[in-house]
């Protein structure tokens, strides 16, 4: 089982140093969906959204004008770089932006889900490995999952979205959810991988008609019911105008329910140790 580790605010993930001793994998929440993952020794960036702060319009059809993202980057894009490899859930620029697209190199590894592959293409980048199902990566066994951005008309227009699976031999099993609503596609991810480590991208994301279209905290509850993970991590909170339940909200339901010690809330900037 692995064993969390708190290491605060503001520590970039560095290549680990067997000499000392370094615990394997490692997660530092960098903004909303962006994450800095080190799995089998390589960094991976997932949904780098790398703008500053207010730098995008608001969310359209949202409750607020605030406009994107809410908050800056609680690290310099030196810290986050180089990575082995970009992994992108889908292609909505809460999760692949404008800066992310200009300052990534483009013989960097892109993974992303078969619908995304021909836009990454076209933008430049020319190491892109679709994940239809499962690829092997420097060791890595990737699996694609699927989820439900929303529900009904509003769900169909989002679009398709991908989760990931990361499963490399003695370290946690890593289930990244993605943009997706609690739902069958999510249960039959926990079911069948049955990961260590389960990232949700909560905050109820919603615009002024609808239901949501990302994990309210109720959802978050219900993966800790459906899963025997030991670590649930909820991120996608306070970093764009639309995603309206506070972290703080969700603790306070979390604390309630039970859960208290399975649900990981980072800041921003935060690393998490497993």
């Amino acid at each position: 089982m692995a064993q969390w580790i708190p290491c605060g605010r503001f520590r970039t993930i560095k290549p680990p140093n067997y000499e000392q001793g370094c615990i394997s994998m490692q997660i530092q929440l960098v903004r909303h969906a962006t994450l800095l993952i080190q799995v089998n020794t390589k960094r991976i960036l997932l949904d780098p959204m790398l703008c500053t702060a207010g730098e995008m319009p608001p969310i359209e059809n949202s409750t607020n004008d605030r406009r994107n993202p809410l908050v800056e980057l609680p690290i310099s894009l030196e810290e986050l770089f180089p990575v082995d490899a970009v992994v992108i859930t889908h292609l909505h620029r809460d999760h692949f932006d404008h800066t992310a697209i200009k300052v990534i190199p483009k013989h960097t590894t892109i993974l992303c889900q078969p619908a995304d592959e021909p836009k990454i293409k076209e933008l430049g980048f020319h190491r892109v490995s679709v994940v239809d199902h499962t690829v092997e990566w420097e060791g890595c066994r990737i699996i694609r999952t699927s989820g439900r951005h929303g529900t009904g008309e509003i769900g169909e227009r989002m679009g398709v979205v991908s989760g990931f699976m990361f499963i490399v031999e003695s370290e946690p099993r890593l289930y990244i959810a993605g943009d997706t609503i609690y739902c069958e596609e999510v249960e039959q991810a926990l079911d069948t991988y049955e990961p260590d480590i389960v990232v949700v991208n909560a905050g109820a994301a919603q615009f002024a008609s609808g239901s949501p279209i990302t994990m309210t905290a109720q959802d978050v509850i219900s993966v800790c019911r459906r899963s025997k993970a030991p670590h649930i991590v909820a991120v996608h909170m306070e970093s764009i105008n639309h995603c309206l339940e506070t972290r703080e909200q969700l603790k306070h339901l979390v604390w309630d329910s039970g859960y208290r010690d399975r649900i990981k809330i980072p800041s921003d900037g935060e690393v998490l140790v497993f």
